[in-house]
C-alpha cells in the first residue's frame, strides 16, 4: 500500500461514501490517530447507513465525542451502544460502556 492507512481509509471514504465498511475503516484509523471531530463525524455517517448490531460503533463514536469535550453527545451514544450489546447478548461491553459512561 502506497499511501497511509489514514489516507487509503480517507480516500476510499470519499469515494464510496455510501459503502459502509468504507466510512467505517476511516473511522477506525481516524480513532488511532486521535482525530475526534473527523472520527465522530466518520462513525456518524457510518451508522447513518449501517446498524451497530453489536454496539461497538456506538462505543468508538462515544470514546470519541468524549476526547472531543461533547459529552452529552458522548452520553447517548454510550447509552445506544448499551442497547445494541445488550440486544446482541454482548453483556461484557454492555458494561464497559456503562463503567464509561459512569466514568464522563
Amino acid at each position: 500500500m502506497t499511501l497511509d492507512r489514514l489516507q487509503y481509509f480517507g480516500q476510499l471514504a470519499a469515494e464510496q461514501p455510501d459503502v459502509p465498511q468504507a466510512r467505517y475503516a476511516h473511522a477506525n484509523e481516524l480513532f488511532k490517530a486521535e482525530h475526534w471531530a473527523k472520527c465522530a463525524d466518520e462513525f456518524t455517517a457510518y451508522l447513518a447507513l449501517a446498524p451497530d448490531d453489536e454496539g461497538s460503533a456506538h462505543g468508538r463514536l462515544a470514546a470519541a465525542l468524549a476526547h472531543d469535550g461533547r459529552l452529552d453527545d458522548a452520553a447517548d451514544s454510550y447509552l445506544a451502544g448499551i442497547d445494541a450489546a445488550e440486544r446482541n447478548g454482548h453483556h461484557g461491553m454492555a458494561d464497559d460502556f456503562r463503567a464509561a459512561l459512569e466514568a464522563l
